[in-house]
């Protein structure tokens, strides 16, 4: 039995030694003249091995990226499903001031080792700029914006001209315009409606997802902020402080 196997296994590697070192030649396809001809007027060009972004980075770094941490992050009691549309556009303000107060003294620099002093200064820079960001409906917009890769200074262009713009124009001359202080009780209340309209719209448009509008209003609101601004620095003689972001 032992015998047979052994004669079977010589006889299988005898054929395929056979096989791979055969004296015949090896045939070659036909291939007419014509296709012969194209291909030596028009060479195949030789296939390029093209690296993804992800595969790229990591042949020139190793180490995994690592992006800006949000500032969303830095509030996951006010925030705990993140930004909108996840998260409502207006938070709740006295939980965001609370949840910042106590991040703020868990991260207060002076509590760290003289060697993390330096990181923890960065760290409490960073949640200091995220909720002056957040409690605020202008800056809010104008980041989530930013984030999402829309330039908010090109919505702004497109609405120099047009209804918008003789607007915001009537009502810095009315605050201009204004004698005493006593006027300026009517215009702020009127601007107040107005910032609160333009809030509700992005509530809306960020809720849906829909950018392009929440842009749009973002450059509205801006106006707006900046009239309430200018009555709030008016200056009996000198009209209103305005101050453009």
């Amino acid at each position: 039995m032992r015998q047979n196997t052994t004669r079977l296994l010589k006889q299988s590697t005898a054929l395929v030694t056979r096989e791979t070192t055969s004296p015949w030649p090896q045939r070659t396809p036909y291939i007419c003249a014509s296709c012969q001809a194209s291909r030596q007027k028009n060479p195949p060009k030789p296939q390029r091995r093209t690296l993804t972004t992800t595969t790229r980075r990591h042949q020139e770094d190793p180490k995994p990226s690592t992006s800006p941490q949000s500032h969303y992050t830095f509030f996951p009691q006010t925030f705990p499903s993140g930004p909108p549309p996840s998260s409502p556009f207006t938070p709740d303000l006295r939980a965001l001031r609370s949840e910042f107060l106590r991040q703020q003294a868990k991260a207060h620099p002076d509590l760290a080792p003289p060697a993390q002093k330096r990181a923890a200064e960065a760290l409490s820079a960073r949640i200091n700029e995220a909720y002056k960001t957040l409690q605020d409906p202008l800056l809010r917009a104008q980041y989530l914006l930013r984030e999402a890769g829309i330039d908010v200074e090109d919505e702004s262009a497109k609405l120099e001209e047009g209804e918008l713009l003789m607007e915001v124009m009537e009502a810095r001359e009315a605050v201009e315009e204004v004698e005493g202080e006593e006027e300026l009780v009517g215009l702020r209340e009127e601007n107040d409606e107005r910032i609160g309209e333009s809030v509700r719209v992005l509530e809306g448009a960020f809720e849906r997802g829909e950018l392009d509008k929440a842009a749009r209003e973002a450059v509205r609101l801006r106006y707006w902020v900046n009239i309430g601004e200018s009555i709030r620095g008016w200056e009996k003689g000198k009209g209103g402080g305005l101050n453009h972001h």
